[in-house]
């Protein structure tokens, strides 16, 4: 079968691999919608350091299951499923007091074990285990489900933040993972939602798909200006910067009302890592800056549903559709910011 595989930075491969055998505990899988996502840019570019390569790359997966292991019950061949992408171990402290999200001992598809870029991937027993082989409800595609797993860490971010009925949420950011917080923002209640980037160009092409209240690009005003006259000078109550900036990170702490969360959704280059925070701010104002770190299966599951039921289409944030022959392609799009999901239909 064909299969994208990573072999070091700069260097993947489209290449002809061995199709996967189903062992005892398994279910294995026609991948049918592997999505592609910033991460994957990283990785092409400088490697990941939890990436064992060689390894076939693509995290975002949704398939039809072929067949079932020996000792597998609840699945058979036919069958649409989504799978989780970060795997926590269910047995430690951190999961058992349910922070699977921060488990210590985390596995990732497409990082440990093969991922979505193929034909066919195995659903391996560490999956099964936490119960992060999930349903695809009926009526919605591949495609949509593949979207279940960037949606979850998107639930992820927005609970921490506690996003809520009535808030002004502020959104840094208009790629796939921006377009996802303004709907889920808005499926939450939010009074009031921004969606800021520097990319007048692709904040507009963001802009008409989910529709925010206002857009401000930063590039051609001072953006914490802009949200403090849109408040009144009050400030917004959750500022989520989904970019890999610092800059937007200083800027949102400034953006923020009294008792406001900032949310350091994206993170930055592992070379420059820091920011500067005015601690006085932080204390008179009450502020809380919280970090996020990817999603649970249980995530996943309410995320399908928040796909299927409507609550957060992204059918249309879905803008490209490749072959698996052009996954290095796809790559490219993503990283030129020239799409807002690429999808890979292998």
């Amino acid at each position: 079968m064909k299969a994208a595989t990573f072999y070091a930075p700069g260097d993947i491969r489209l290449e002809d691999v061995e199709e996967p055998r189903v062992s005892t505990g398994e279910v294995k899988i026609r991948v049918r919608n592997c999505s592609t996502c910033g991460t994957d840019v990283k990785i092409a570019h400088s490697g990941h350091p939890n990436m064992s390569a060689p390894q076939v790359m693509g995290h975002e997966i949704a398939g039809e299951i072929t067949e079932v292991g020996d000792g597998v019950e609840g699945w058979a061949a036919g069958d649409r499923v989504q799978v989780i992408a970060a795997i926590p171990d269910g047995t430690c402290e951190d999961c058992l007091a349910g922070r699977m999200t921060v488990c210590p001992n985390q596995l990732s598809m497409g990082y440990q074990f093969p991922g979505g870029f193929a034909e066919y991937m195995i659903v391996p027993r560490e999956v099964l285990a936490v119960d992060g082989l999930n349903r695809i409800p009926d009526g919605l595609s591949f495609a949509e489900a593949s979207v279940a797993e960037p949606l979850a860490c998107v639930l992820n971010g927005q609970e921490l933040a506690r996003v809520g009925e009535g808030d002004t949420v502020v959104v840094v950011g208009s790629g796939p993972i921006g377009c996802l917080h303004v709907r889920l923002a808005r499926s939450r209640g939010a009074a009031l939602v921004v969606l800021v980037d520097l990319n007048a160009d692709r904040l507009a092409q963001a802009a008409a798909l989910v529709h925010p209240d206002i857009t401000i690009a930063s590039s051609e005003t001072d953006p914490v200006q802009a949200v403090l006259d849109a408040t009144g000078g009050r400030g917004a109550d959750v500022v989520i910067t989904a970019a890999a900036s610092g800059a937007a990170q200083e800027q949102g702490l400034r953006m923020l009302a009294r008792q406001g969360r900032i949310s350091l959704f994206g993170g930055l280059p592992k070379d420059n890592p820091t920011i500067t925070v005015d601690a006085n701010l932080v204390h008179y104002r009450e502020l809380s800056i919280i970090g996020v770190n990817g999603s649970s299966p249980e995530h996943n599951k309410r995320a399908l549903d928040l796909i299927a039921s409507g609550a957060v289409p992204v059918a249309d944030l879905i803008t490209h559709r490749l072959p698996l022959d052009r996954v290095l392609d796809a790559i490219d799009i993503v990283g030129r910011g020239e799409a807002i999901k690429v999808t890979i239909e292998p």
